[in-house]
């Protein structure tokens, strides 16, 4: 039996991750979003499940598909909207849009368009974690997440042998959803032993061949008290999901042809929101529905409200004048 505070908590996160892509996915067409979006729906377990565990100035490290754990961390939601809007308020002063999202004061490290790009600049951050630790004795970790196709990145292996070798307080975590872009697992991997292949580095490894909620959560609580109190060094979690909608965009984009459509009823049978509301009563599931819708309207107007970046803003976080 799990405990409802818990389940309400987690059932909150997540729908209000979907709630949240799908509104972006209505306005998407509008002239109010800047930038393109690539959006988690399918995928919101992995990502509440992530973040669920830590502590507030513990470090979340995105993808480009940063959404999900953006509101997983807790990351403002009105200042989230404001940059997918390009205003002044946005959480990167509009400048940067939905792959570029940042909150540092809620722990969440800038995302990155470029591939695997993050996985390094997560991997030095555990760094700086683990001397500032030595100091205060107290331990942050940093959790690194990225999809498979980020995997075939040299700057994946290098980072593993980094962190192994000095023992680093960071969590890697493979959103696996089979699919780069447009091409499956199949025509990329020569094997999928994924787990395997990080293990020879020394690293623990775990792997979730489904997308259950509380697998991903204790997975990652035992790993995260792990690096945090006994100092084990990195860690290591396949979590396979699939994602619903089209590579980048809200479209459905299951008459293209490059996915199988059985695989995605699965993945939707087994859909983790849906899962958790059964264990909710219907009147707690109407209180944070409405909780939620309240929260995204409040950011949408705040959004449409907010001014957008004064021209200067242009000649600002430049290299050179």
């Amino acid at each position: 039996m799990h405990d409802l505070e818990l389940v309400a908590r987690l059932y909150k996160k997540m729908s209000l991750i979907r709630r949240f892509e799908l509104r972006l996915a209505e306005i998407y067409h509008t002239d109010a979003v800047k930038s393109p979006v690539h959006l988690s729906v399918g995928q919101e377990a992995i990502a509440v499940g992530i973040c669920d565990p830590l502590e507030k100035d513990d470090i979340v490290s995105n993808t480009y598909r940063c959404h999900a754990t953006y509101i997983a961390k807790g990351g403002n939601l009105n200042e989230m909207m404001a940059e997918l809007y390009g205003k002044a308020t946005g959480c990167a002063g509009g400048k940067a849009g939905s792959m570029h999202l940042v909150d540092m004061k809620n722990g969440i490290l800038g995302a990155s368009a470029v591939v695997g790009t993050t996985i390094p600049v997560a991997t030095g951050y555990a760094l700086a974690m683990k001397m500032e630790a030595a100091k205060t004795g107290r331990q942050r970790v940093t959790v690194s997440v990225f999809g498979d196709g980020a995997t075939e990145e040299g700057c994946f292996y290098e980072s593993l042998n980094f962190a192994a070798l000095h023992k680093l307080p960071i969590l890697f975590v493979c959103e696996n959803n089979r699919l780069a872009i447009h091409t499956p697992i199949e025509k990329r991997w020569a094997t999928k032993r994924l787990c395997e292949r990080v293990a020879t580095y020394g690293i623990e490894t775990h792997k979730i061949s489904d997308d259950n909620i509380f697998n991903v959560r204790d997975t990652v609580t035992k790993a995260i008290n792990d690096m945090r109190h006994h100092h084990s060094g990195p860690q290591f979690i396949e979590c396979s999901t699939y994602r619903w909608l089209e590579h980048v965009g809200p479209r459905d984009d299951h008459s293209d042809n490059y996915r199988d459509l059985n695989e995605y009823r699965r993945w939707k049978e087994n859909d983790q929101i849906a899962r958790l509301a059964k264990l909710l009563d219907k009147d707690t599931v109407a209180r944070l529905e409405d909780e939620i819708t309240a929260e995204i309207k409040a950011a949408e107007e705040f959004a449409e409200k907010s001014p957008y970046p004064a021209d200067e803003e242009l000649y600002k976080h430049v290299y050179a004048n």
